[in-house]
């Protein structure tokens, strides 16, 4: 079991950002245990948006999605934030299929934000690279960090949401 003490990322505790979603079995017990997983393996949860019930996003059920956004205060490298989602997406039942794509699921984890930090490496890409077309992660998001600035588009978190409901 990993945790926030292992593999640290310059010593010094790092703001990120998550976005949970989920749509089958209990999607809003799943999250809280996500959220408890989260605090004791990634770091302490500094904020959570509300609820968001959201349409699939690349693919159709009539089951909607619940969506949080969470920011974590965190002493783990991005790479490790990563690794630990995905243990806590397999503890709560997720089960990755290689090829399937977007998919129903009890519980997803993306890292969206890092500090200011843009990382591109084996498994991890932050930020999120589709994060600036997703109003259903940048809606949540908006909740908690509205002003913090997407380091590779130099816009707000507010600003990439607006600009997604306002017609070009």
């Amino acid at each position: 079991m990993g945790g926030p003490a292992a593999d640290t990322f310059g010593g010094m505790g790092e703001d990120a950002y998550l976005l949970l979603g989920g749509n089958t079995g209990d999607p809003q017990r799943t999250l809280r245990l996500a959220l408890a997983a989260i605090a004791e393996r990634i770091g302490p949860v500094r904020a959570c948006s509300r609820d968001h019930w959201t349409e699939p996003w690349g693919f159709s059920d009539p089951r909607p999605f619940l969506n949080l956004a969470v920011h974590v205060e965190t002493v783990l490298a991005p790479e490790s934030v990563v690794a630990e989602s995905l243990a806590i997406e397999e503890g709560l039942g997720r089960v990755r299929v290689p090829g399937l794509g977007p998919a129903s699921r009890p519980i997803d984890i993306d890292l969206l934000l890092y500090g200011g930090c843009v990382v591109e490496g084996p498994g991890v890409v932050v930020p999120h690279p589709r994060l600036h077309e997703r109003a259903f992660a940048l809606a949540p998001l908006a909740d908690i960090a509205p002003q913090v600035v997407h380091p590779a588009k130099g816009r707000t978190v507010l600003e990439l949401l607006n600009a997604l409901r306002t017609p070009a």
